[in-house]
């Protein structure tokens, strides 16, 4: 979902926000929305196809209003699609989605002053100073955050000033969750925010949204980093081919993988096996090494990870 610096889509979308933001401070206010529903997104039965490319083949989603939830899955299994039909920027073949009680293919301005979008590459004026890309993103947004505040959030405040030419690539991938966040919306859209980060980098944006979320915000996060889906999330969808092929808490997927690893040293060797029942399996295990006097080195009992379960559930046969 990269967007290139000079796209017009994107260039053409914040036109028509910053219009709308401004006729609706000029006019008075509207109606309360009616009672939230349970679910900040609903989609059921999404298709689309590209040609004879069956890219969603019947998704079914659900986000909870407040929740961070992560969506898995390798490259072409149509995570990017879905993410565009739920931003509004692409139409599904067939099914039904809302996105906080709107239909995101309208395009409505009530809907999208309620929610941002952090994508993989803004397409940003590289002659604007930090604070003013701020200050223009959140002038589409009826009641945006202070620029202050939001580059206080993003560790960015020490280079308000700076041209967006001049940050380093880390920097500029706080930038770009700034533009998402500028205008305070209630959900928001990570589209692998911590791509190209270092370990030290990754680990302060993980601080970031976990803050997000303490503020309320709902969160659909796409990624390709398992413990960063591990960490943050409070629930996992796994997409194959254009289906959901798991969902649940990264916990009880991997619990649901079956197995415990149980690995351990003994004379040199390293020796690793599956078990249903390591208790058991344990037991004469370490009574013939204590009977030896011997001790085991190494000894380990662990379920698979997400990362091993994500595996099992997306690589293809050979």
């Amino acid at each position: 979902m990269t967007e290139g610096a000079g796209d017009p889509i994107l260039w053409s979308m914040l036109t028509n926000s910053l219009e709308a933001a401004a006729v609706a401070r000029s006019a008075a206010p509207a109606p309360p929305d009616a009672a939230p529903a349970a679910a900040a997104i609903a989609a059921r039965g999404v298709r689309k196809a590209y040609g004879g490319v069956q890219a969603l083949a019947g998704v079914d989603l659900t986000v909870r209003r407040g929740e961070l939830l992560a969506l898995l899955g390798p490259n072409g299994a149509g995570k990017t699609t879905l993410l565009e039909i739920l931003e509004g920027h692409r139409r599904a073949d067939a099914g039904e989605v809302s996105v906080l009680g709107h239909d995101p293919a309208l395009r409505e301005r009530a809907l999208r002053e309620r929610t941002g979008i952090v994508l993989q590459e803004e397409g940003l004026d590289p002659n604007l100073d930090v604070r003013e890309a701020v200050e223009l993103y959140g002038a589409a947004y009826p009641a945006p955050r202070p620029a202050g505040e939001v580059l206080e959030l993003v560790g960015l405040a020490d280079r308000a000033d700076a041209r967006a030419a001049t940050v380093s690539g880390g920097q500029r991938r706080r930038l770009d969750l700034a533009l998402g966040i500028a205008g305070d919306p209630e959900l928001i859209f990570l589209d692998e925010p911590t791509t190209g980060f270092d370990p030290g980098a990754r680990r302060r944006s993980w601080e970031l949204i976990r803050r997000l979320r303490e503020m309320g915000k709902t969160i659909l996060l796409t990624t390709h980093y398992m413990e960063e889906a591990q960490v943050l999330a409070d629930r996992v969808v796994v997409l194959a081919g254009g289906r959901v092929v798991a969902e649940g808490t990264p916990d009880s997927l991997s619990a649901a993988a079956g197995e415990a690893i149980v690995s351990f040293r003994s004379g040199g060797v390293t020796e690793r096996f599956h078990t249903a029942t390591p208790t058991a399996a344990l037991l004469p295990l370490l009574r013939a090494a204590v009977e030896r006097g011997e001790e085991l080195e190494a000894l380990t009992v662990a379920r698979p990870s997400l990362e091993d379960v994500y595996l099992q559930l997306t690589e293809e046969p050979a």
